[in-house]
């Protein structure tokens, strides 16, 4: 099918197909299959023999060209298209003209039981026979399905050396009668590799030095090669204004120094001279010895900065704000107390930066009572861990098939992106028990999809996943097992003065108040066992009363332990004593490490600990 007829006439070693067309060749000629799904990232473009190619061009143009005598591409909006075609081939008039899969499947079926060495690829297979039940499909898309269906049988396809390809982007758009068909292989195009990065970088500025290409294929992990380009191509001549190419001169003449009126004048008559050309070639024109701008590091960052937001707005786009970038604003600095907590987090995002994957949890469990900050110290861990991180944000469909579909999306683009933090809050609304849900069962194949993928050994050390929940007896018991969530972080109300002091200079620092020496223990002890963000509370409502009692001018003045005393005898948290312990308990019994838990639960046995859970479980547990 794909190998050469000739071996004089094969491409030079040097250049390689992708590994899913090597895939595609090898299993066709094993004989696995005549009629193959492409899925995956299938509207990308593939760099070969220094040309992009999209896909189906690059099946038709390269790898089908060399063995096949006719070659078909069809879609439901173009209709059938030869990108070869042998001499006499009867009814090809005929397909050309039509549109419709009733109509053009037929057809085409005709042409591959009386003709050899041909090659079909249908694009866009998931709008010829798409996924949905039978009964509310119509009778041309049950039709279609059987028709596929059909020729993944017909063995005058293997005795012929034909071959079909269907192209779809999501395999669960697709009928599942052809895709857990046994004689229809699918083969999976992933996002661009590392070193396929760099090679489309390379091609698509060749100016740019190998340490740039390493570093641009470094940040550009999870964009597709077609977005690549369109972010890397340097602007053309026509687009470049007068202003930057002034600008880009006066670099070139003073490296960086102020220009003199001469040297300001001198740079305004080359950039005339040079209008319409590109800035390589004035670089070369003006500094043919190769020096660059003495600002390069400054420039290199500017592109860095422009080529992640870049980033971020395709993948964004790209997901349908089904995730969210997180681009916390603070680190462990705002985060009081905890120390253990920060200790542990921040040798896991250690290791993950350094590369030691098998140091790596597969992920990580906060657990604790609302208001103890599992939030804040997940944002400050993305900040301090220096790692792209994202939130999964609602992916659920009320289409069938959608739901599945979006978060195949969403799994394909975090394992692209690689060196990820993965953060899920409200973890048992999400991955809680999913019997009794009454939506067909897409409950549990999403769960199932999502534990699958988190027990991928192939992610440790790449994606980490942080799950944040306040009851995690409602968690789906399986998803909590080692090998998905390794370790269980236990967060904890302060439980003495020294923490709560902690807590409320980060308050104090974050509300940018300042307060002058110790804060009284009395004040202290009276606020133990409250929540952080009632702490929070607190320091924010002593701030506004002194801001009231100074007229408005409390911004340039200490804040006073009067202020706090005031404020703490004026607020009333919120409190369901029964609620937080039995949350506290259960945090307890995940917790991985006796040394994270307060003195007051470390000291106790395990059966006292018990006891007390299953009374607080009688008159709790069912409570939200």
């Amino acid at each position: 099918m794909m190998t050469d007829a000739n071996p004089s006439e094969a491409k030079p070693a040097t250049i390689a197909e992708p590994a899913w067309c090597e895939e595609l060749r090898r299993r066709y000629l094993r004989g696995e299959s005549s009629q193959f799904v492409l899925f995956g990232n299938v509207h990308d473009v593939v760099l070969y023999d220094g040309k992009l190619y999209s896909v189906t061009e690059l099946l038709a143009e390269v790898v089908f060209a060399r063995t096949k005598d006719t070659i078909l591409v069809y879609n439901v909006s173009t209709g059938v298209r030869f990108t070869k075609r042998k001499a006499n081939l009867l009814g090809a008039e005929e397909l050309i003209v039509q549109r419709e899969p009733a109509k053009v499947l037929p057809l085409i079926e005709r042409m591959l039981t009386t003709n050899d060495r041909l090659a079909a690829i249908l694009e866009y297979a998931d709008t010829i026979a798409p996924a949905g039940d039978t009964s509310f499909s119509t009778m041309d898309d049950r039709a279609a399905t059987v028709t596929l269906h059909r020729w993944s049988l017909l063995r005058t396809l293997e005795r012929s050396d034909s071959i079909i390809v269907l192209v779809v982007e999501n395999l669960s758009d697709l009928n599942p009668k052809i895709v857990s068909n046994p004689r229809v292989a699918t083969v999976r195009i992933p996002m661009p590799s590392k070193p396929e990065r760099a090679t489309i970088v390379a091609h698509a500025d060749p100016c740019l030095s190998a340490a740039d290409v390493e570093r641009l294929s470094e940040i550009t992990a999870g964009l597709k090669a077609i977005q690549l380009v369109s972010i890397l191509t340097p602007s053309t001549p026509s687009t470049m204004g007068d202003a930057d190419r002034t600008r880009y001169v006066l670099e070139l003449l003073t490296k960086g120094a102020s220009p003199s009126p001469a040297v300001l004048e001198r740079a305004q008559k080359l950039a005339a001279i040079t209008k319409g050309m590109s800035f390589e070639e004035i670089r070369r024109l003006i500094a043919p010895d190769g020096e660059a701008p003495s600002h390069d590091n400054d420039a290199r960052a500017e592109v860095d900065r422009l080529v992640a937001a870049r980033k971020r707005e395709i993948i964004e786009r790209e997901c349908f704000g089904l995730i969210e970038f997180v681009e916390p604003q603070h680190g462990f600095d705002m985060v009081g107390g905890l120390e253990e907590v920060k200790r542990e987090l921040s040798t896991v995002a250690k290791n993950m930066r350094e590369g030691h994957r098998n140091r790596c949890p597969m992920g990580l469990l906060f657990t604790g009572p609302m208001g103890t900050g599992k939030t804040f110290v997940a944002e400050a861990f993305a900040k301090e861990s220096k790692l792209t991180t994202i939130k999964l944000k609602n992916f659920r469909s009320k289409w069938v098939g959608a739901t599945e579909g979006n978060l195949e999306k969403i799994l394909h683009v975090i394992q692209a992106i690689g060196q990820i933090i993965v953060i899920i809050d409200e973890g048992d609304r999400a991955f809680g028990g999913s019997e009794g849900d009454g939506d067909g069962g897409t409950s549990s194949r999403v769960i199932g999809r999502i534990k699958e993928f988190m027990s991928d050994t192939e992610n440790r050390g790449r994606v980490l996943f942080v799950l944040m929940t306040n009851r995690p007896d409602k968690l789906d018991v399986d998803i909590k097992r080692a090998g998905r969530l390794d370790r269980k972080i236990p967060f904890f109300y302060p439980q003495t003065p020294d923490e709560v002091d902690q807590i409320v200079r980060a308050q104090l620092r974050k509300a940018k108040v300042t307060h002058d020496g110790p804060i009284d223990s009395g004040i202290l002890t009276g606020i133990v066992g409250y929540s952080n963000a009632d702490i929070e509370a607190v320091v924010l409502l002593a701030a506004d009363n002194a801001n009231a009692a100074h007229n408005g001018d409390a911004g340039d003045s200490a804040l006073t332990d009067e202020d706090l005393a005031a404020a703490v005898a004026d607020y009333l948290p919120s409190r369901d004593i029964e609620m937080i312990e039995y949350m506290e308990l259960l945090a307890v019994f995940e917790a991985s490490n006796r040394r994270m838990l307060p003195s007051k639960y470390a000291e106790l046995s395990v059966d006292e600990l018990q006891t007390r859970l299953m009374r607080l479980k009688i008159e709790c547990g069912n409570r939200r």
